[in-house]
């Protein structure tokens, strides 16, 4: 009998001390400050960062196999529109620019007999189709045996020295560098904001304390699927050669003026082992946690983005580490 009065006590005190744990837990109030959010007027603007690249880049591969006989530049080397960058073997060059002149003495000699009654049609048709092929023949054997650059650029590689044989792997490089060029990710929503022709600017860790100017040449009508971004094609004047392909550089875009809704950065949580952000709003005295995505960061404030943050909603700011949906929140105001 006294075991049992003893099991029954016992059960008793079990129950009241899990009625006072549920109450406790039921009134448990956390100590908070808040922030009423307001719209702010934000100069919208995005950074992605890119590599540069010359502007044009031609790989110096003619398309005559053989010897080179003399290459006139080497790496570094500046060169201007038209300067002799390689010369080939000459050998076929020279043979075809002899049977051209022999072909040009026949084809008049056998334009006078026509004109005297000497010769037929056919055969100044003849002459003159075998008198063109051989020209056409003869401007492609010179522009691939003395190989020219086509633009003004710098010399960036080289493969070969006087006198190996050409196999196919491009001789040299020439790169543009006085006018550079970049392509830059994006992302889908701004699509409608970028235009060609937009003006922007460049920073390099290289320079600190200098922005370069910029502008938007290209914007490729496709968005990516997998990263949900589109390309835009950049063009950087680069008159005093400081930029150079390859370079890292931060490109800043401004989309104009629009009205946002920011709070101070150290507010926003992030979920432990995701990239997910969430904040804390004070809704008739209990936290409501809200997701959130990151917008433009302002020195100490961030941009929210959500369909729950509107003007006028009282954020948590101090106090939010130790919060959980739901629970009683006390506003402290001093």
């Amino acid at each position: 009998m006294k075991k049992i009065v003893l099991y029954s006590l016992a059960a008793l005190a079990f129950i009241g001390c899990s009625k006072t744990t549920t109450t406790e837990q039921e009134e448990r109030v956390e100590q908070v400050r808040t922030q009423v959010l307001q719209p702010r007027e934000i100069e919208r603007e995005i950074s992605v960062s890119t590599n540069l690249q010359g502007y044009l880049t031609l790989n110096v591969a003619p398309s005559l196999t053989g010897k080179i006989e003399h290459i006139y530049r080497e790496v570094g080397d500046r060169v201007s529109a038209g300067s002799d960058l390689v010369r080939m073997d000459q050998t076929q060059y020279k043979t075809t620019k002899i049977t051209m002149a022999n072909l040009e003495i026949e084809k008049n000699r056998i334009e006078m007999l026509l004109k005297t009654g000497s010769a037929t049609q056919q055969q100044y048709d003849q002459i003159t189709t075998q008198y063109n092929s051989t020209k056409e023949q003869l401007e492609f054997l010179e522009q691939n045996t003395y190989v020219k650059a086509p633009f003004a650029g710098v010399i960036s590689a080289k493969n070969y020295e006087d006198g190996e044989l050409y196999s196919g792997q491009p001789i040299m490089v020439l790169t543009q560098i006085d006018k550079l060029k970049a392509l830059v990710a994006i992302p889908e929503k701004y699509f409608p904001k970028f235009k060609e022709g937009m003006k922007l600017t460049l920073t390099s860790e290289i320079y600190p304390d200098q922005v370069f100017p910029a502008t938007v040449e290209v914007v490729y009508p496709t968005i990516d699927a997998t990263s949900h971004t589109f390309q835009v094609k950049i063009v950087i004047p680069n008159g005093k050669n400081l930029l150079r392909p390859g370079m890292y550089v931060t490109t800043t875009i401004g989309l104009g003026k629009a009205n946002t809704i920011v709070a101070p950065y150290q507010a926003v949580e992030k979920l432990v082992g995701a990239n997910d952000r969430y904040i804390f709003l004070n809704e008739n005295g209990r936290a409501k946690r809200v997701a959130v995505e990151l917008g433009q960061r302002f020195d100490q404030d961030i941009e929210l983005i959500s369909p729950e943050i509107v003007p006028g909603v009282e954020m948590v700011v101090v106090g939010q580490h130790k919060l959980v949906d739901g629970v009683k929140l006390n506003v402290v105001t001093d």
